[in-house]
């Protein structure tokens, strides 16, 4: 018997047109690819809401996370299995692994790539900084732009693609610490 053929991840046309068509206002902004948050420093001025980082994780179970945080959050890799319930410390999943669940690469990991998971896979783990009511920023699966969005439209996406976010509590550290 052999595997179902495999769906092909959505572009980033695919997913804005998904957004309009349930409901969810964004803006888009078109930059240079950017691999980094220190990368976007410079695209940021034309951009409200908040700035996110996001990592594709795996425990020693080999099961998946993608964390969904402030930019500035400092984020534990020894201590982050804790909050999240993971079974033992966290590493970062391979680029393959990486393409293979969420349909996307290095550089443009994002909490919009939940929608190319269609086995449920991933645990989505969002930083509770990212629920307060601001505005939040995301790649739409490539990190040559940038949508932004309500909280509320991030959350009821990220439920309408059966991934129930995890939020938790990533600290942000006082201004002139590295983070």
């Amino acid at each position: 018997m052999s595997a179902p053929p495999r769906i092909a991840p959505l572009t980033p046309e695919e997913l804005c047109a998904r957004l309009a068509a349930s409901g969810i206002a964004f803006h888009r902004t078109d930059h240079p690819a950017v691999f980094t948050v220190a990368e976007t420093a410079p695209h940021r001025a034309a951009m409200t809401g908040l700035q996110t980082k996001n990592l594709f994780l795996k425990d020693k179970k080999g099961r998946l996370f993608l964390v969904s945080a402030r930019s500035d959050a400092r984020i534990d890799l020894k201590r982050l299995h804790e909050t999240i319930g993971a079974s033992g410390r966290l590493s970062f999943g391979s680029a393959e692994l990486l393409l293979e669940k969420l349909g996307v690469t290095p550089g443009s990991v994002t909490a919009f790539a939940v929608i190319n998971d269609r086995e449920r896979a991933v645990t989505m783990v969002l930083d509770a900084a990212l629920t307060t009511g601001e505005e939040v920023n995301f790649h739409p699966l490539v990190n040559t732009a940038t949508l932004r969005l309500a909280r509320d439209d991030l959350i009821a996406f990220l439920r309408a693609t059966g991934h129930e976010p995890l939020i938790v509590d990533l600290p942000v550290p006082p201004d002139g610490q590295n983070g």
